[in-house]
């Protein structure tokens, strides 16, 4: 964090509030030092020293998220209806950098999501270098038939409208009509246009997993901050 950087401007950039609502709070000591002593817009920042209320800041810029997504929200920031972002501290929509999603689930799929503000490790994540393993577990509307994991596993499977065949991938039988799924890449809508490939529908999706690093007990709907064993854990499964 750069030191140089102003209090105010740093703590309008983690959404507390514009340039001037911030200058505000300063004026009426809400924002200390963790020893309770009132702090000043011209003050040296020291992120992890800074109250505001009496509780520390959220985390600074590079932030990453971890979010088990309900069904019924969507990733867009645009969808009139809920998103993923009503799931988080009502500031985190204003920072600056934005906290964006990596990738996306659709509505009715529930699961890990990340989201961070930091687009070079967005961009890492997505990376089809990355490889990093994503791993869906669906309930289908039809029976298996049977040779569904060699079709997935073939490197040769067409979706509608794709010029070029999708990446292997592996199918684990959990039942007559649940499946696990391992993909490697992220294509659009791709473990239900798969299945429909396979003359099936998919009626529930999840995603337990992203790379090394799973859900883990995680509520549905709720969130933390990944630390830096969490994203080693993310590119330990890939060749990233």
């Amino acid at each position: 964090m750069a030191k140089s950087m102003k209090l105010v401007k740093h703590l309008a950039n983690l959404g507390y509030g514009s340039r001037r609502e911030v200058a505000w709070m300063f004026r009426e000591g809400r924002v200390t030092d963790a020893a309770g002593e009132v702090l000043y817009a011209d003050d040296p920042l020291d992120h992890g020293s800074v109250r505001v209320d009496g509780e520390p800041l959220d985390p600074p810029p590079g932030l990453v998220l971890m979010l088990h997504k309900p069904a019924g929200c969507t990733c867009s920031s645009k969808d009139p209806g809920r998103i993923v972002h009503d799931l988080l501290p009502p500031r985190f929509r204003l920072r600056d950098p934005a906290l964006s999603t990596v990738g996306r689930l659709d509505r009715d799929t529930t699961g890990l999501l990340l989201l961070t503000d930091d687009g070079a490790l967005l961009h890492r994540i997505v990376s089809p270098k990355s490889k990093l393993p994503k791993v869906y577990e669906a309930t289908l509307a039809a029976d298996l038939r049977g040779d569904e994991a060699a079709l997935f596993a073939s490197g040769t499977l067409m979706l509608e409208s794709e010029t070029t065949p999708l990446l292997p991938a592996e199918l684990e039988v959990l039942g007559p009509r649940r499946a696990r799924l391992t993909l490697h890449e992220g294509r659009y809508h791709q473990v239900r246009r798969m299945f429909a490939a396979a003359g099936n529908h998919v009626e529930a999706l999840h995603r337990p997993r992203v790379g090394g690093l799973a859900l883990d007990g995680l509520a549905e709907g709720a969130w933390r901050a990944l630390e830096a064993d969490d994203l080693a854990r993310l590119f330990a499964a890939g060749d990233a």
